[in-house]
C-alpha cells in the first residue's frame, strides 16, 4: 500500500517538476521506508529477547471428542498459575501472556479420564496438537 502511494506521489511530480527533483523525492522516499522497516524490526527483536512472558500458547484438539487441557505452574513471585481450557473436537484454544517456566499439564477427556499428563518447559510461543496415539 505504501509503495503504491509513493509511486502515485512521485508520478504526480514527474510531470510537473524537472528530473532532478523526482530523483530527490525517490531517494527521500526510499530512505524513509527503509528507516521505518529498520525501526520496526529492532523493536520486535528487543521485545522477544527481554520478555519474560510468552505471547501465546495454543492447543489444537484432533481427538474424536472435546478435551480439557489444564496447565499449572509458578511465576517469578512464586504465585501459582493455573489455566484450564475446554477444546472442542477439531478446535483450537489459546492462552495469552503466559509467564515463561516449567508447567505441569494434564489432558482430560470428556468422560473425565486422564488422557496424558506430564511437564513441559514453556519458553516460546507454541501450538500443541493433541492427536490419538
Amino acid at each position: 500500500m505504501r509503495i503504491i502511494l509513493i509511486l502515485i506521489f512521485t508520478n504526480s511530480f514527474f510531470f510537473s517538476y524537472s528530473q532532478s527533483d523526482v530523483d530527490k523525492i525517490l531517494k527521500g522516499g526510499e530512505i524513509i521506508v527503509n528507516g521505518l522497516s529498520f525501526l520496526k524490526k529492532d523493536k520486535s527483536e528487543v521485545k522477544e529477547n527481554n520478555s519474560k512472558v510468552i505471547e501465546s500458547v495454543c492447543i489444537k484438539n484432533k481427538l474424536t471428542d472435546k478435551i480439557t487441557f489444564i496447565i499449572v505452574g509458578k511465576d517469578e513471585e512464586d504465585n501459582t498459575i493455573k489455566k484450564e481450557m475446554v477444546i472442542q473436537k477439531d478446535g483450537k484454544e489459546c492462552v495469552f501472556e503466559l509467564p515463561k517456566g516449567i508447567y505441569t499439564y494434564e489432558i482430560v477427556l470428556a468422560n473425565k479420564e486422564v488422557y496424558k499428563k506430564g511437564e513441559y518447559k514453556f519458553n516460546e510461543e507454541i501450538t500443541i496438537t493433541v492427536k490419538p496415539d
